[in-house]
């Protein structure tokens, strides 16, 4: 069977060099070319030095309009313009890691209709779909720990969501809360209430539960870690802690990277994994919902990955049963 054959445009950031290391470990995929216009001609692994052996492939500022699939790994927003400037294949999958497509009323664009890229709600439409837009990695998690409650109409109330990110949910650029020396030994929130990723999670929630009309309160912080997101959702519910189990564990029961803990997380049990866990607590009325992912994995390239498997008829899991970096 010929292989996949792959473009990647963006590729000196951290979801590019997460993408590459997977597609060059992938059984059915070849790497066409990797686009970056500041790094042209230069190894791709003196930019990602942890490919460094793996591969001699160069960046380069031309296209291949024919690839199997494309990967737009661009800053929010350059999606569009990319696609607005550069034509390729109509048989040209493409799969956009930023967030030009996510929201229903972005959702058309020149002829192409993106589908929403988180398998765990539709994976047949996925598998059937020309044109992906990936999650973002905050809302992956915690789209992950609410559906099961919007798919049994129980959200009732308002969801109070507190998550924290690592270091690379910032991206490659240098600001002042990247930098090591603000960023070491520190903690802090940013864009209380306000996140851009609660259009998209607030769309899949209403369209499991088109009469929730509570508030999803998200407080996103920063943590003095490189990758991971851990975050914790309460919200009211009225049935027994083992119900709430049984409810979830039903609706991740056919889910390949989804599952339920009977045990505390902690954020090692997903790093370097395209994972998710969940695990369940109860308090008086209160449900307790944690969920914890890699962002760049689960909440960037391996979600991306996986949504490509499903596109071309793959087993969903090819190229992504990895080991936790546990210690």
């Amino acid at each position: 069977m010929k292989k996949i054959q792959v473009g990647i445009i963006g590729g000196a950031g951290y979801t590019a060099g997460e993408l590459i290391r997977l597609l060059i470990n992938h059984s059915e995929t070849d790497i066409n070319f990797v686009y970056s216009t500041s790094n042209a001609g230069n190894k791709i692994s003196s930019v990602h030095q942890d490919l460094l052996g793996d591969l001699d492939l160069k960046f380069i500022d031309t296209i291949n309009p024919n690839v199997d699939v494309l990967f737009l790994c661009l800053g929010h927003g350059n999606s569009v313009k990319f696609l607005s400037a550069n034509t390729f294949s109509d048989k040209t999958k493409i799969i956009d890691l930023g967030n030009d497509f996510r929201l229903e009323k972005d959702k058309e664009f020149n002829g192409k209709s993106f589908v929403y890229g988180l398998p765990e709600l539709q994976r047949e439409t996925i598998k059937k779909a020309d044109y992906i837009a990936n999650p973002g990695c905050f809302a992956t998690a915690i789209q992950l720990a609410v559906l099961p409650l919007a798919q049994q109409n129980v959200l009732s109330d308002d969801v109070h969501v507190n998550a924290v990110t690592g270091a690379t949910g910032a991206g490659t650029s240098l600001s002042e809360t990247s930098h090591f020396p603000w960023r070491d030994n520190n903690f802090s929130y940013y864009k209380p209430f306000t996140h851009q990723h609660l259009g998209e999670i607030n769309q899949s929630v209403k369209q499991l539960q088109n009469s929730f009309s509570s508030e999803i309160l998200f407080m996103p912080n920063r943590g003095n870690f490189s990758r991971g997101i851990f975050a914790t959702v309460y919200t009211n519910f009225e049935g027994s802690l083992a119900e709430a189990i049984d409810l979830f564990k039903a609706f991740y029961k056919d889910a390949k990277f989804t599952f339920v803990s009977d045990e505390v997380l902690h954020l090692k049990q997903v790093v370097n994994t395209n994972k998710c866990l969940i695990h369940l607590h109860k308090h008086n009325n209160k449900l307790l919902v944690t969920s914890i992912i890699d962002n760049l994995l689960k909440g960037a390239s391996g979600q991306a990955i996986q949504n490509m498997n499903l596109m071309f008829g793959l087993e969903e899991t090819t190229g992504l049963q990895l080991k936790a970096t546990y210690f």
